[in-house]
């Protein structure tokens, strides 16, 4: 059975580009809002959370901080973003959000990496 990944990406181009790639590996279902991800997380548990740092209402951070209680332990979170900060990486640590990837050109590869638990990552070198 394949991993039920979330992805949480307001960038419609960006969300299809990451929901496209990911979709020959895993089972992939992509929200463009927070609000839309909770109304689906009452119906589905996914084993991966990807979620955009920058989300139009609530961000990404907000919304982890918001569920992270009713996920279960296994539930694998990325916080995903184009900004790279390391006061806010400190920040989602300090949340509990463990793994960070960077948009940029690797961005498929590095979430893989993370998704198969090859790398706990922060910052993609």
């Amino acid at each position: 059975m394949s991993l039920k990944i979330f992805i949480v990406e307001d960038d419609e181009a960006y969300a299809e580009f990451v929901k496209k790639s990911l979709r020959k590996k895993y089972q992939v279902y992509s929200f463009a809002n927070a609000e839309d991800c909770l109304t689906a997380l009452r119906s589905i548990t996914p084993d991966v959370l990807i979620l955009d740092y920058n989300l139009p209402g609530m961000t990404g951070i907000e919304l982890y901080e918001k569920v992270k209680d009713s996920l279960p332990a296994s539930t694998r979170v990325i916080m995903m973003s184009a900004i790279e900060d390391g006061n806010l990486v400190l920040d989602f640590i300090r949340k509990g959000v463990r793994d960070y990837v960077v948009k940029d050109d690797n961005v498929i590869n590095t979430l893989i990496s993370v998704i198969e638990g090859e790398d706990d990552i922060f910052f993609d070198d």
